[in-house]
């Protein structure tokens, strides 16, 4: 038989890329939280499946420093209002002397969330960050001691009710800029099914870490957006939250994304 053969781009021939919220982008996300917040374990974690991702975190819970004491920050909550909370978290990890910011990364930036009015607590709590309008305050990050009144003092915040869509909303991040000129990034929170008390679990860890990491400095602009999912935005993504999916356990969600520069 004869004819000629019409030679296949390369393209064609490699498997396809994945989507850009791909189960396989979603794992690498979580997996590289944990090796750059425990580089010395990255050679020993096994981070190849959702499964053992799970375990591997399960194994961190409680995680203790030398003195045998877990490491956190504790945030009092008076009157929440998003764009200020996130305000206010950019100010917070900001102001963290060099020690305590590598410590409470290692820690994974674990941090209580107590309902109290922070205007009532100034006088018997030493806080390290208090919000100008006393909404919010902020103490720590420390070993578990140094906040166990307090936490004993407070009930947990708790706002079960679903996070809602609206508007977008732009927030500068306090501070003078440093070694580099300010950027705008988009700051994307799902709101399906999320909570109002789980998203600001997954948002202050993105926040904090990003500012740890040095993604967001002070003079930046980030504008939120909030989105049912975070699935096909089209958005270049610098950094994402990724947790397991509250509805299907087996496997993982993106629950907030920082982008790129805009």
């Amino acid at each position: 038989m004869t004819g000629s053969l019409h030679p296949v781009p390369a393209a064609a021939l490699a498997p396809p890329a994945p989507s850009p919220l791909s189960s396989a982008v979603l794992l690498k996300s979580a997996a590289d939280r944990l090796r750059s917040a425990r580089p010395e374990l990255a050679g020993r974690l096994d981070l190849s499946s959702t499964q053992a991702l799970r375990a591997v975190r399960d194994g961190f819970h409680g995680l203790r420093d030398a003195d045998g004491d877990e490491v956190l920050a504790v945030v009092v909550i008076g009157r929440l209002d998003l764009p200020r909370w996130v305000r206010e978290t950019c100010a917070f990890a900001l102001a963290l002397a060099p020690g305590a910011r590598d410590t409470w990364r290692r820690a994974f930036t674990r941090t209580v969330y107590l309902a109290g009015n922070p205007a009532n607590l100034r006088e018997r709590f030493a806080f390290d960050h208090v919000a100008g309008d006393n909404s919010v305050a902020w103490a720590g990050p420390a070993p578990g001691a140094a906040t166990a009144t307090l936490r004993r003092l407070l009930k947990a915040f708790e706002a079960s009710h679903e996070l809602t869509a609206r508007p977008p909303a732009c927030v500068t991040v306090p501070g003078r800029a440093g070694a580099r000129p300010p950027v705008r990034r988009d700051l994307y929170i799902a709101t399906a099914k999320v909570t109002v008390t789980d998203a600001l679990v997954h948002v202050n860890h993105l926040l904090a870490e990003a500012v740890l990491d040095g993604l967001i400095g002070p003079g930046d602009r980030l504008t939120l957006r909030f989105v049912p999912r975070l699935t096909g935005l089209g958005a270049q993504l610098a950094m994402l939250r990724v947790d397991t999916d509250v509805h299907r356990p087996d496997e993982l969600q993106a629950y907030a994304g920082l982008t790129t520069e805009v």
